[in-house]
């Protein structure tokens, strides 16, 4: 287990230009392409096969479950091999390996319905499709591990590249986010855009609906700009020959076992390192409810759909794609944040910029109770469409959610990767600590959700005060306990942080 200690100063090397490391970030585009799909389309999904709404959000303890293991284990990996070991250095095989199981995932999970017709599933519209289930939670797996796979390992390059300084770290998760906002708005636009089966006719089969074609084809278009844009950051710029601070670097050093060094490192944690696993903790238990709810609550609440009833399937689907272009506005916002949150972290601190944030997430689903209350209390008309206040209202909540969204996307990892500096642990086991920050809540939320909603009537909306008051929580403690000062500003000297 690395100690930590003082570090020889290293002869000053030369910056990667910021250009290339904008290239570096552009795979989280791709990723996340596939992943504003995932959270737009999936939970309808599911429902459609015949998993009920009150255990689909046992479906995505795939993602943390897998989180939990594997973004550790792999930047845990990363960080033990020696950038001269592989020709394309010692981050980017794991991430082209993981954008390969996301690709391979999306064709599994595209082709449920389809595989489990083979498997003899009846394919009856309201009947439950054991085979296609299967098959699924399998490609869901699958491609939870493959997105852990490769974000952790891309974050630590962009800190490899960096070499922890401040404002680089902050410029360089800034790109990531606004790429991280690029493939939100492509994928949210691709879910919310119901013609893809006319585009990719062969993609509607006896087992596939419309519904589930149009998923099926957005999937397809996913693996096109998942290789383009894993292409571009893996030959973007070479990785740098020595990490300071890193074990690989010292072949003499004795190798502790994985997870005693994961959870041994806890009790070289200061103090400012605790605070942002603690925001980082609560700020997750606040997103997590409206990424497994999003669509599905615009499609249920605002829209009176119901995916396993015959009569509302079609205000549901309307709904679902409403709330993929409420997404879509969620993700301008996200990149505009983005390019003008290093300005607003350098005005305010990033401690008052990320707790601020969070307060207006805890405000955003505040609202979307009060949205879910009159909605429920209002007479729609006889055509069922719900009035264009309630829709607007809807969609204004979903953009502003965008600007708190970036920073979640960019801070903590900023953080982190700055404030493990002077612990002597390598960026690839820093970003897999603050996975566990990340998908620990997720395992609660995804077990709890589903069943506190059902207990208060099967909708969306005690998910949502949960998600509330985590994240007002987190927006306190993050003003109250993190420093004020730029991310990043430990001295260099001795190992101290400067509040």
């Amino acid at each position: 287990m690395p100690r930590p200690a003082a570090t020889a100063a290293a002869p000053p090397a030369r910056k990667v230009p910021l250009r290339k490391l904008l290239r570096a970030a552009s795979v989280a585009c791709g990723v996340q392409f596939g992943w504003a799909l995932q959270l737009s389309l999936l939970t309808p999904y599911v429902q459609e096969l015949g998993i009920p709404h009150a255990f689909a959000s046992l479906v995505w303890l795939c993602g943390p479950l897998s989180g939990l293991l594997v973004q550790p284990l792999v930047g845990h990996l990363s960080d033990r091999i020696a950038p001269a070991a592989s020709p394309l250095g010692r981050r980017r095989p794991f991430i082209a390996a993981g954008a390969a199981s996301i690709a391979a995932a999306v064709l599994t999970v595209g082709f449920s319905a389809d595989i489990g017709r083979l498997f003899g599933d009846d394919i009856t519209p309201g009947t439950t499709r054991l085979g296609a289930i299967c098959v699924y939670l399998v490609g869901f797996w699958l491609l939870d591990v493959g997105n852990n796979a490769t974000q952790g390992p891309c974050r630590a390059f962009l800190a490899d590249l960096t070499e922890n300084d401040p404002r680089r770290t902050r410029i360089a998760n800034a790109y990531f986010s606004l790429f991280m906002a690029l493939g939100n708005i492509l994928g949210y636009a691709t879910g919310a855009y119901s013609g893809w089966y006319w585009i990719f006719p062969f993609t509607v089969t006896p087992s596939c609906s419309i519904s589930c074609a149009n998923l099926k084809s957005a999937f397809l278009l996913d693996i096109i700009i998942l290789v383009i844009t894993t292409y571009i950051t893996v030959a973007s710029v070479q990785e740098p020959q020595s990490f300071g601070g890193d074990e690989a670097e010292h072949p003499g050093t004795e190798q502790e076992a994985f997870l005693w060094e994961l959870f041994g490192s806890f009790r070289y944690f200061t103090l400012p390192v605790w605070m942002v696993l603690i925001v980082t903790a609560l700020t997750w238990i606040g997103w997590f409810p409206f990424i497994l709810f999003d669509t599905d609550w615009m499609g249920r609440e605002i829209y009176r759909g119901s995916p396993d009833n015959p009569e509302a399937t079609q205000s549901y689907h309307d709904g679902v794609r409403m709330g993929s272009f409420g997404l879509m506005l969620n993700s301008v916002l996200l990149g505009l944040t983005s390019v003008v949150l290093e300005k607003l972290c350098r005005k305010w601190g990033a401690g008052l910029v990320w707790g601020v944030s969070n307060i207006l997430m805890a405000l955003c689903f505040v609202a979307m109770l009060v949205i879910t209350y009159v909605a429920k209390n209002m007479d729609y008309p006889p055509s069922g469409v719900p009035p264009t206040g309630i829709v607007i209202a809807s969609l204004v909540v979903f953009t502003i959610l965008g600007a708190p969204l970036a920073i979640t996307y960019s801070i903590p990892y900023a953080m982190a990767a700055s404030r493990v500096e002077n612990l002597g642990l390598g960026q690839g086991l820093a970003m897999g600590i603050l996975n566990l920050a990340i998908v620990i809540p997720q395992v609660i939320v995804s077990l709890g959700s589903g069943p506190w909603d059902q207990l208060f009537g099967g909708g969306n909306a005690p998910a949502f005060a949960v998600a509330a008051g985590a994240s007002f929580i987190g927006g306190l403690v993050a003003i109250l306990g993190l420093p004020r000062a730029r991310i990043g500003s430990s001295r260099r000297r001795g190992g101290t942080h400067n509040r």
